[in-house]
C-alpha cells in the first residue's frame, strides 16, 4: 500500500506530495519548498524515515510548483520529469519568478524525462496510470493509483472549484474536458489530492463542485 505525504509549501500555500510505500522508496511530486527552512522539513522527513527518492515529477511547470526542483534533484541525484508540452512554461520560469518575488528560484535545472498519458508511472510497489489533464496550463498530467483510490491532480480539480484558466495556455472549456473525461470516470470515492487546499473525492465534487454541475 502506498501512503501520500502533504507539505504546504510557499507562499501560495502549495501542496508538495511525497508518495512511498513498503519498499522505502518514494517520490516527489511538485516540491513546492522555496526556504532552507521548507527545504529541511522535507528533508528531514525523508531521512527520519528511511526513505530513498527515486523520481522528482511536476505536474506541471507554474512557479509554485517547482520551486525545489533544484534542491529535489541536486540532493538526491534525480533527474526532472515533466510532460514536454509543459516545456515552454518551465523555460518562462526565470521571468515569472521574478514577477511573483521568488529571487532565489534557481532556473538551471531542465527536464530530461518526459511522461505522457501513454506511459505509466512506477517506483518500488507502486504504480499509477497517467491522465492528460490541459487546462490549468498546457500540458498538466495528473496520476491515478486504482489500487489504493486516490488521484495526485495538480490544479486541475479543487475542493468546491477548479484551477484558474486565465494564465498563459489555460482554457477552460479545454479544463472542463479534463475533469469530465478523467475524473469523474472514476469511482465515487476515489481520493483527490490537489495543488492547493483540503482533498476531496469525485464523488463530493460530482455532486457539489458548481463548475462541475454545468459539465
Amino acid at each position: 500500500m502506498s501512503v501520500v505525504v502533504d507539505f504546504v509549501f510557499n507562499p501560495f500555500q502549495e501542496n508538495t506530495y511525497l508518495i512511498h510505500d513498503d519498499t522505502k522508496k518514494c517520490i516527489i511530486i511538485d516540491p513546492g519548498c522555496y526556504t532552507n527552512e521548507e527545504k529541511k522539513i522535507l528533508d528531514d522527513f525523508i531521512e527520519k524515515n528511511g526513505l530513498t527518492p527515486e523520481r522528482l515529477i511536476n505536474t506541471h511547470c507554474h512557479i509554485d510548483h517547482v520551486l525545489g526542483n533544484h534542491h529535489i534533484a541536486e540532493k538526491y541525484g534525480l533527474e526532472l520529469e515533466i510532460h514536454k508540452g509543459e516545456i515552454e512554461v518551465l523555460e518562462a520560469l526565470p521571468m515569472v519568478a521574478k514577477m511573483y518575488g521568488f529571487p532565489l528560484y534557481d532556473p538551471e535545472l531542465k527536464a530530461t524525462k518526459f511522461l505522457s498519458e501513454e506511459d505509466t508511472l512506477k517506483f518500488g510497489n507502486t504504480t499509477f496510470e497517467i491522465f492528460f489533464t490541459p487546462g490549468h496550463s498546457p500540458a498538466s498530467i495528473s496520476f491515478y493509483n486504482e489500487k489504493d483510490g486516490y488521484v495526485i491532480g495538480g490544479d486541475v480539480l479543487f475542493q468546491g472549484s477548479i484551477g484558474r484558466t486565465d494564465l498563459p495556455g489555460g482554457d477552460f472549456n479545454t479544463l472542463i474536458n479534463s475533469i469530465k473525461n478523467n475524473f469523474l470516470n472514476l469511482p465515487v470515492n476515489t481520493k483527490i489530492y490537489s495543488g492547493h487546499g483540503s482533498p476531496t473525492t469525485v464523488g463530493f465534487e460530482a455532486q457539489h463542485n458548481p463548475f462541475v454541475q454545468e459539465v
